[in-house]
């Protein structure tokens, strides 16, 4: 246990948003205690971005074997699953050296390992040990969404216990056709898998572009996924505890081996102790925060999921750096809740930002798509499927938008940097581009908005009269 002293800054999760809180807060020289109850580095390191990413890679690969014509045995996609979580092990360890104690330590950040909870306004008890403190922070997460299911008990594994896994399952069911169901089921299908998605949605990929969300639909079943649409589960039959029969609410049956929930995540704020602390949640249990992140206790803050704000890595960890900030200087900075990129690492890629196509027609806004398959890029590469889509002002400032395709997360930065900067589609297509790139689609709507824009209105009169001008003068 650290000395007892009074700390400038306490933070309660080892996660993104409390690191990231911790090191900007002793970055300004406070006094920071970050408390972790069980490892650090959150469930990003842990059971979320790195293993999945691991895993999707893993399955891009075999994916590519069986492209090249030699369908295989059972025996090699065995070991090819077990090459693969070797592969999630091994991007693990190697990432976990930055969340460590020791690194924390060279940054100033001291560090307790125990279950906090607030005791009063200004302290709280870490396993019977009291911390007093000038300000706190609450990064404490949420955790996967279990269902209750009539029927047997079985085990249901969920984004945090699926890499316990060690042998590939013959059949899997995953519940839940969401960003996480959708790369863990198509991953484990090109791994070998038979995999089963249920979802109670008309689409999968609910959030995102309907268009979109039909690509990953036909690229699912490409790959062998079953996917089954307006079906919820309505009870379990069990095997061995493990394995076993689900029947959904139309009376059909799967069988499977493994079962895996992705119905989304909660927080757990119950244990912490909020009512000593004066801190209310909402009705779901999330931390409630003004928009500088700051909870009805004007001494404690919130960032990350717990907050109920867009569940990402990317938005924990900057709402970390913000609600540090602002506890540590006293400055109000507000959380950004406009532009929030993300991205489904299906194959292909789905990443969307600000505001979507869907409703552009009732702002009155412009919809602009390239289909890639006039990419020069995807045409070179044999794949054509996806497409580029923003969403304009009449003014041409780019509002938002979708691309779907090879790499879609990494062409989102530019689209996402255009967004945050109100930048128009006259100086994204002015801007010079390296050919030929998967960025290729994003330049060319902008150029096909600008066009659009110059042959109307005042500016396209204008070129007319520059244009006659022009021929009398060179006649």
């Amino acid at each position: 246990m650290p000395e007892p002293i009074v700390w400038d800054l306490v933070v309660i999760g080892g996660g993104s948003a409390g690191l990231v809180a911790s090191k900007t807060a002793a970055g300004f020289g406070a006094k920071v205690l970050l408390i972790e109850r069980e490892r650090l580095g959150g469930d990003c390191l842990w059971t979320g971005c790195v293993p999945s990413k691991a895993l999707i890679a893993a399955g891009h690969r075999a994916a590519m074997v069986r492209d090249a014509g030699w369908t295989g045995a059972r025996e090699w996609e065995a070991d090819a699953f077990r090459s693969a979580m070797v592969s999630v092990q091994r991007a693990i360890e190697t990432i976990a050296p930055v969340d460590s104690i020791d690194a924390l330590e060279a940054e100033n950040v001291s560090v307790l390992m125990g279950d906090a909870r607030f005791t009063s306004e200004a302290t709280l008890s870490v396993d019977g040990a009291e911390v007093r403190f000038r300000q706190a922070l609450i990064a404490t997460g949420t955790s996967p969404v279990i269902p209750a299911i009539a029927g047997d008990v079985v085990r249901m594994r969920t984004s945090e216990s699926f890499w316990d896994l060690r042998e590939l399952p013959e059949r899997l069911v995953v519940l839940g056709g969401g960003a996480i169901g959708c790369e863990l089921g198509q991953a484990m299908a090109r791994l070998g898998s038979q995999v089963t998605i249920v979802h109670r949605g008309a689409r999968i990929l609910p959030k995102e572009d309907a268009d979109a969300s039909h690509i990953v639909h036909v690229a699912m079943l490409r790959d062998g996924v079953e996917v089954r649409t307006g079906r919820t589960a309505a009870a379990l039959r069990s095997r061995d505890g493990e394995s076993g029969v689900l029947s959904l609410d139309d009376g059909t049956t799967i069988d499977f081996d493994v079962l895996v929930a992705a119905l989304g995540r909660a927080p757990h704020t119950d244990v912490l102790g909020l009512d000593l602390a004066g801190v209310r949640t909402d009705a779901e249990g999330y931390i409630a925060v003004d928009g500088m992140l700051r909870t009805t206790n004007p001494r404690i803050w919130a960032a990350g999921d717990v907050t109920g704000l867009p569940k990402f890595t990317h938005t924990a960890g900057v709402n970390g750096s913000v609600a540090a900030t602002n506890a540590i200087l006293g400055l109000r900075r507000r959380a950004e809740t406009r532009v929030i990129p993300r991205v489904t690492f299906t194959s292909p890629e789905v990443a969307a930002v600000g505001l979507p196509p869907a409703d552009a027609d009732r702002r009155g806004h412009r919809v602009v798509t390239w289909d890639h398959a006039h990419s020069d890029r995807a045409i070179a590469e044999g794949d054509t499927t996806g497409y580029t889509r923003i969403v304009v002002d009449r003014r041409g400032t780019i509002l938002g938008g979708t691309i779907v395709g090879p790499r879609a997360g990494e062409t989102l930065g530019e689209l996402t940097l255009a967004v945050q900067a109100r930048l128009t589609t006259s100086t994204l297509a002015g801007t010079t581009h390296a050919y030929p790139t998967y960025n290729d689609p994003l330049w060319n709507t902008a150029v096909a908005d600008v066009r659009h824009r110059l042959g109307r209105g005042v500016v396209a009169r204008a070129i007319r009269v520059l244009r006659r001008i022009r021929r009398r003068r060179v006649a």
